[in-house]
């Protein structure tokens, strides 16, 4: 059974940084039998969810372009967190930041939502 669990969210001025925390159980980096692939999703207010960074099993990461250059996603293969380092912030990363994690076979879909199978609850980034 899958639960991701997210934190590190806040309150930030523009060109402040934070880093979310994903902690992942029922996931392995040896390759869990549905997931090879974990990642981070925001929605702000009135928007359709994004997909901003991903990172596979393998490592291979990909980023939105609204986000590449400032935002850097990692895992720590030991306790199976994965964070997001969001550096730059400004009033458009204003969102909810959501953890997922699937299986996904196309690279092309490595940003897309319905890629995902299981999700964590969220946490709230304010950039003022």
């Amino acid at each position: 059974h899958v639960q991701l669990v997210e934190s590190g969210g806040g309150s930030v001025q523009t060109g402040g940084s934070l880093r979310l925390s994903c902690a992942a159980s029922g996931v392995t980096y040896a390759g869990s039998h549905d997931v090879n692939c974990m990642g981070w999703f925001r929605q702000a207010p009135g928007k359709e969810r994004e997909g901003i960074a991903t990172i596979y099993t393998r490592g291979a990461t990909y980023y939105a372009n609204s986000v590449r250059g400032r935002f850097t996603i990692s895992r720590d293969n030991v306790n199976g967190t994965v964070y997001v380092q969001m550096n730059s912030l400004n009033p458009e990363d204003t969102a909810m930041y959501y953890c997922a994690a699937g299986w996904i076979t196309r690279i092309d879909n490595s940003l897309r939502e319905s890629s995902f199978r299981y999700w964590g609850q969220g946490t709230q980034v304010t950039v003022s």
